[in-house]
């Protein structure tokens, strides 16, 4: 069997952009299936057709015998089914890869593009078409892609590929081989002129290899379906948040100030409310002094500024009676 190695660096990088679950599931892959059938598959298969044996001594009976009873072997079949199961996933990492590289274009676009000293309309317009594109493209703080967007799409995609891809190669073990190996397998086949006897070597470590194979592939599958699970509830959570946030209220606003619900009314008429101060320019000092009183009584028995507050009819002014004052002083 060749060397996995080229097959593990890739399914490695997978490893740092895929959910939890999926991180399990190739850890499963690398350990209990190839690691196993590396170490342990040639060991235990290799010498499945040397030492096929027939009751036989017809020229081309043993191999014909042996290919109706190991249509493939059991360790390429297993090879087959690792490669297909990953090509999914291998092409969910083409679709990381080339947003990755994406993303550094864009970034380095928008660079150059505010580096210019002059911005005129277009390079406004190019740079909000660059900042929606990287809006799209959702890159982590330490360099991992967000499953998000397409990209969730492309990874559950893989996921029901190899759901698929897994529960049919169980399927076609289960059909070609069943759970055990037979330690005698009767053959009737041309050339065989009768009923043939073969003997199949080491039968009970072959069962306990293929019922091993087939768990750990149930395991794989349930870990695929559990995926599924994960981001379909992941999907939910998400649109119920989103849902909440729309559906919040907006916090009112409150305010402190003393006359916040009171409205105060200004005259706002072309005429003055009052006729002008008159000049006393050339009057003497007591004239003077009543001219000012009288004034004062005029602006205090008019109208009042604040038409919005209600004024108290049995209060006296405190002007009326400052006035009062005033006439004793002048008098």
């Amino acid at each position: 069997m060749g060397d996995w190695g080229f097959l593990e660096k890739l399914l490695d990088q997978v490893q740092e952009h895929s959910t939890v679950v999926g991180k399990v599931w190739l850890t499963v892959l690398f350990i209990f299936r190839i690691l196993i059938l590396g170490l342990a598959g040639e060991s235990v298969w290799g010498d499945e057709q040397s030492d096929f044996q027939c009751n036989t001594a017809q020229p081309g009976c043993t191999n014909v015998c042996y290919d109706q009873a190991f249509p493939i072997s059991h360790v390429r079949y297993w090879v087959l089914q690792f490669l297909f199961v990953s090509t999914p996933t291998l092409i969910y990492l083409g679709h990381v890869i080339y947003l990755s590289r994406r993303e550094e274009r864009l970034r380095q676009k928008e660079g150059e593009l505010r580096a210019l000293p002059h911005k005129d309309p277009q390079v406004e317009r190019t740079l909000a078409t660059i900042e929606r594109q990287m809006a799209k493209i959702s890159v982590a703080e330490d360099g991992r892609m967000r499953i998000r967007g397409a990209l969730m799409g492309t990874y559950v995609a893989s996921v029901i590929c190899k759901s698929v891809l897994e529960a049919g190669f169980l399927y076609g073990q289960w059909h070609l081989y069943g759970w055990t190996m037979e330690p005698v397998f009767v053959c009737h086949r041309r050339p065989c002129p009768h009923l043939v006897d073969c003997f199949v070597s080491r039968p009970t470590e072959k069962t306990i290899f293929i019922i091993f194979m087939q768990v750990v592939g149930l395991i794989s599958l349930l870990l695929n379906l559990l995926e599924l699970v994960y981001l379909l509830c992941r999907y939910l959570i998400q649109r119920i948040r989103a849902v909440q946030g729309q559906d919040a209220s907006p916090p009112q606003v409150t305010t402190s100030e003393p006359y916040a619900d009171q409205v105060f009314y200004l005259p706002m008429g072309k005429e003055p409310s009052s006729e002008p101060c008159p000049t006393y320019s050339g009057l003497s000092s007591t004239e003077q002094n009543w001219a000012n009183l009288t004034t004062e009584e005029r602006l205090a028995s008019g109208p009042p500024l604040f038409l919005g507050l209600s004024p108290q009819s049995n209060r006296k002014s405190p002007s009326t009676s400052s006035s009062s004052a005033s006439k004793k002083q002048y008098l």
